[in-house]
């Protein structure tokens, strides 16, 4: 597939995609490359990652990325500055939860977490400022969760991982707007994922809100999409939730 800069909502754009190999990432690495951007989709799963880079074409490239890794982000932005030029979108969308009551929770596991989902967001933002401000614009979008927002028992890393990315997104937009440069958060409710497909806690949650079933990973793109894209050229430091009305309660 290939897309020509011209056309398209994002018009040849350059976005790094963070856990794109699968998920909310590939449908959102999908629909951007539809939509005129260039694509890098980094990721740990290399042979998923390719596959996807493969299916997109010459506007698509696959990076192996851990997202706790400062000199692993360095490279990624070089690649990508390399392969398509400045970097003017990233979405943070790499994740992981581990499941356990906080009396049985080790520090490990709770650091885990920390590190992919909280210092992963922190280290994306800061590795793309020089490559956005250098092209003179840009949107981060950080993909927290409802769980960013209200609080759930059993999954304390993942909660305090959630608000933290919150937080740091206001901060971020506070920081770098004057630089031309915007930052969001996007808080999904249930999204049929492989994360939630075995979760049988995922489904009874989607049957007791207003609209009373899963999210789809591309209800998920598409808000992504409208934050990367100058449709929300006014909208910096926000939240914006697609839950399916559940925080409503």
């Amino acid at each position: 597939m290939t897309t020509d800069d011209t056309t398209g909502r994002m018009g040849g754009r350059k976005v790094i995609v963070t856990g794109a190999a699968r998920g909310i990432g590939a449908a959102c690495a999908r629909l951007l490359v539809a939509e005129g951007a260039r694509v890098v989709i980094a990721d740990l799963l290399a042979d998923e990652g390719k596959r996807l880079a493969d299916e997109l074409g010459d506007t698509a490239l696959f990076s192996e990325l851990d997202v706790t890794s400062e000199t692993g982000w360095q490279q990624v932005v070089r690649e990508a500055e390399e392969r398509f030029g400045p970097v003017t979108g990233l979405v943070n969308n790499a994740g992981v939860v581990h499941v356990d009551p906080i009396e049985q929770l080790s520090e490990a596991d709770y650091r885990r977490v920390i590190d992919v989902n909280q210092v992963g967001v922190f280290l994306g933002m800061k590795s793309v400022i020089a490559s956005m401000k250098s092209a003179g614009t840009g949107s981060i979008v950080n993909i927290s969760s409802i769980g960013g927002i209200i609080a759930f028992s059993g999954i304390l890393g993942y909660t305090a991982s959630k608000w933290a990315v919150r937080g740091m997104t206001k901060t971020a937009a506070q920081e770098l707007g004057p630089h031309g440069i915007r930052v969001n958060s996007v808080h999904p409710g249930v999204i049929a994922t492989e994360m939630t497909q075995e979760s049988d806690r995922s489904h009874g949650m989607a049957g007791k809100q207003p609209l009373a079933r899963e999210g789809t990973t591309d209800e998920i793109a598409r808000l992504t999409l409208f934050l990367l894209s100058d449709e929300s050229s006014f909208s910096t430091g926000s939240e914006f939730v697609a839950d399916g009305g559940y925080t409503t309660h």
